[in-house]
């Protein structure tokens, strides 16, 4: 099994504020840390986090980017956040780690996001469902996530993805990145065996290439969010079969790939 410290942190700071009035209060703002990930001591890549399940986020990432393909090559991923440093020890060594990580592609991502090219390599091969989604379910669904974003709620700042099921919340993360957040929630997927084919991805960030590529690897086929979706996030989907539902908010969205998945069956 898998050796896990359980290192999540505080995600929220107090601070003292000014406001036009020049009448001072107390807020709430949103946690940012350094997490460098090591992998046998050779130094992979710094993600700025929230805190929240970090050893998650680390596996997620990992998985995400294809440095691993399966926990059996792993025996412990250790955070410490004095030294700002994730530790991850390999059973037998990485296969053609150096090779991997030799290409790095800074994205969009919030904070910075970065993606391998043995990832983008990958993520043409992935076989996603041709699951189907009712108009119902989405605005059930958008309903019930409104109940999930504390931390945006309480100190702003931060970005909300979650793992869905028809119209139940599976997981909901929070972090200063939607690629962190969705990295969370890819580990706790892979550590709790949660595999099935009518998942539904939510995020509030927009919809870019690396985060599709991400979600494809989970191999979840539906995307849902509030923001909005860049043209190579949409070429991606397009060509690997999944389908982008964007600009999602309260009885409202734009549908751009997977037109013939959805089922028009609560139309105004």
């Amino acid at each position: 099994m898998l050796d896990l410290s359980q290192a999540s942190l505080p995600l929220t700071f107090k601070t003292t504020v000014t406001n036009e009035r020049n009448h001072q209060s107390d807020i709430y703002i949103s946690a940012e840390r350094p997490l460098v990930i090591f992998i046998d001591d050779q130094e992979i890549v710094t993600l700025m986090t929230l805190g929240m399940l970090p050893e998650a986020l680390v596996l997620g990432y990992l998985k995400n980017q294809h440095l691993i393909e399966s926990m059996d090559e792993l025996f412990s991923i250790k955070v410490n956040w004095d030294t700002e440093k994730a530790l991850v020890v390999s059973k037998n060594g990485i296969k053609n780690l150096s090779e991997k990580i030799s290409k790095r592609i800074i994205t969009t991502g919030c904070g910075q996001g970065t993606i391998f090219s043995c990832s983008i390599d990958k993520v043409y091969h992935t076989k996603l469902s041709t699951t189907k989604i009712t108009q119902r379910a989405i605005y059930a669904l958008l309903e019930n996530l409104n109940t999930y974003n504390k931390i945006y709620k309480s100190a702003g700042a931060v970005h909300s993805c979650a793992l869905c099921q028809n119209t139940e919340v599976l997981i909901a993360i929070e972090d200063v990145g939607r690629h962190n957040a969705a990295d969370i929630i890819s580990g706790l997927m892979w550590l709790d065996n949660l595999n099935h084919k009518d998942f539904i991805f939510y995020t509030t960030g927009r919809i870019t290439s690396e985060i599709v590529m991400k979600i494809a690897q989970m191999g979840v086929s539906i995307i849902l969010s509030r923001s909005g979706v860049t043209q190579m996030g949409l070429e991606i989907a397009e060509n690997i079969g999944m389908m982008i539902i964007a600009r999602a908010k309260g009885r409202h969205f734009l549908l751009f790939s997977g037109a013939d998945r959805l089922i028009f069956d609560q139309q105004q």
